[in-house]
């Protein structure tokens, strides 16, 4: 399933370079006169990254929400601008006007040129005036930093960025109906409604997530003594408490990597608050003016990294912290190089953090290697390599822990898993490089929702699976065999939604209209696997429950277990 799937995603990679909106090289008006180029449209692009502008509002549907959808505000304004245009002329009625206005594609794709009508060109000069006072305000009262951008050439240039996108959500692909965007936004000026196909699609996602939640759990119920957990196998066994364990030098240093990770959860929780308080109140935070300080794209920038970093870091510590127990030694100077990487994380943190601000704020220039990037994606290129240098250091430590115990064994037993697993962290991460500040739209969203979905939502997840199965073998709480088939279960679970399914989040993003069927279809799916590992938690619980049974001790890890049902849930 898994082959299958990266078959199919390679298949929608190339259909992404090649049939995914045009960038032109340069938009004219039907006079002649040339009012912008492919190069403005990619430095507005950076600029919109750079500035923290997809951390406020957001652009083909994807961002913050606070602030408008600049391809949904562009697209209104310019058709509001387009009719009063219409009008002034003497035209009544300029509903099928400006829907011909619009969904005429005019783009040569021989030339590369796109073509506006002279009223579209208008309503950009128009936009451009507008946009130029919007951002120049000097006040906070959108939640941005006063004067937040005033230079005209880039106000040109986001503008460009902006106008491009509302031209690729109303223009018709050529030879269909429809737009590059799928009829997105919902825009009735242009007559932007469902498509045949997302209705089509939409009925038969919900048919997939019916029919797979039901033959999962037929499948379950009559394989479950084969497939799930359960303890026939396994006397009962007394537990040690986690005090009556000694612990090897690495270990003790993942205690310092569990404290960051709390310190810096709490502190994403902190900046949070202020996120959601720019919600209900734009202009101040309980009579200060927080936005002068910490503007809502720079607080909601952190949020999201900070929950990014604690969740990788507090991975990163639970492989090194089991990797002595699985190997049954720890190899010298371990526990320094653990030191070594939280160092290197903490590094990364920071000076990610101290580059967005800086890059938000306009002291360090669109474009560069210390600028941020997309959503998710956000800190800069320079610390993002170092990330994922960082991850690979990380699988290093576990390879250098584990490497005696893995030269005995088979490639499908649980160390190996394990590894895998691990593995695979930073190797996904490291395809979020191929999204630069620079790539076409289409191509980076492709390759950022690697990142976003097919690193967190499946490969962090499997590696979760693989570290709990591993935890109750260690335990003696069921054997090696059983668990493995857990294993081997949740990866074919996650396959088959989780990996294809990454297409959800391109339904609008320009791309063809495959990515959002097979989107929409496999992606639904993915409910599937978590409801089997809520069913498998609650194993868990009944697991301990019963090993526990006869002995006076407590079963030390039932709010662990607890947690992973809640998770679940």
């Amino acid at each position: 399933m898994m082959i299958f799937g990266f078959l199919v995603m390679g298949i929608l990679a190339y259909r992404t370079y090649t049939a995914s909106m045009p960038m032109p090289d340069k938009v004219v008006s039907e006079s002649g006169q040339t009012l912008f180029t492919g190069a403005d449209i990619t430095r507005g692009q950076e600029l919109f990254q750079s500035r923290g502008l997809m951390q406020y509002g957001s652009i083909l549907g994807h961002g913050a929400y606070l602030g408008p959808d600049y391809t949904a505000e562009y697209l209104r304004m310019a058709t509001d601008d387009v009719s009063n245009q219409l009008r002034a002329q003497g035209v009544a009625d300029t509903h099928d006007r400006l829907v011909t206005e619009f969904r005429t594609n005019r783009y040569n794709a021989n030339t590369k040129t796109l073509v506006f009508t002279d009223r579209q060109a208008e309503a950009f000069d128009h936009i451009q005036n507008y946009y130029a006072t919007y951002f120049g305000e000097d006040s906070t009262k959108y939640g941005l930093k006063p004067k937040f951008i005033t230079d005209k050439t880039q106000i040109r240039d986001l503008t460009a960025f902006y106008a491009w996108t509302a031209w690729a959500a109303a223009a018709e692909r050529p030879g269909h109906k429809y737009s590059y965007t799928n009829n997105w936004p919902a825009e009735t000026r242009v007559d932007n409604g469902p498509t045949a196909a997302l209705i089509v699609w939409s009925g038969l996602s919900l048919i997939a997530l019916l029919g797979g939640i039901g033959i999962m759990f037929a499948v379950y119920g009559r394989w479950s003594q084969n497939v799930g957990w359960h303890s026939a196998e396994a006397s009962n066994l007394s537990f040690r408490q986690p005090g009556e364990v000694s612990l090897t030098s690495a270990q003790r240093a993942c205690i310092w990597i569990f404290a960051v990770v709390s310190v810096l959860f709490l502190a994403q929780t902190v900046l949070g608050g202020a996120v959601e308080h720019y919600r209900a109140d734009l202009s101040t935070f309980f009579g200060l003016d927080l936005a002068r300080v910490l503007p809502y794209n720079l607080a909601r920038t952190w949020h999201v990294q900070l929950s990014l970093f604690w969740t990788a870091a507090a991975f990163l510590a639970g492989g090194i912290f089991l990797v002595p127990f699985i190997a049954g030694r720890e190899p010298k100077r371990q526990g320094l190089l653990t030191y070594v990487l939280l160092g290197a994380v903490a590094a990364v943190v920071f000076g990610s953090m101290i580059c967005e601000a800086l890059s938000i704020y306009g002291v360090i220039p669109q474009g560069g290697l210390l600028s941020q990037q997309w959503a998710y994606l956000d800190l800069p290129r320079l610390w993002q390599i170092l990330l994922v240098v960082g991850l690979f250091v990380w699988i290093a430590i576990i390879w250098r822990g584990m490497r005696a115990r893995l030269k005995g064994e088979s490639k499908m037993n649980m160390p190996w898993m394990f590894f895998f697993a691990g593995l695979a962290i930073p190797a996904f991460y490291a395809v979020g490089l191929l999204a630069g500040s620079d790539t076409h739209f289409s191509v980076a969203d492709f390759w950022r929702f690697w990142v976003v979905h097919l690193w967190v939502e499946d490969f962090l997840e499997l590696f979760t699976t693989v570290m709990v199965a591993y935890i109750f073998v260690l335990l003696g709480v069921v054997r090696e065999r059983i668990a493995l088939g857990v294993i081997f279960l949740d990866v074919i679970l996650y396959s088959a939604g989780g990996v294809i399914g990454t297409m959800h989040h391109l339904y609008f993003s320009g791309t063809p209209v495959e990515h959002m069927a097979l989107g929409a279809f496999f992606s639904a799916g993915e409910v599937i696997p978590l409801t089997f590992l809520t069913v498998e938690a609650w194993a868990f619980l009944q697991l301990g429950a019963r090993q526990q049974s006869g002995d006076a001790k407590p079963f030390p890890h039932r709010w662990a277990v607890m947690f992973l049902v809640a998770v679940g849930f």
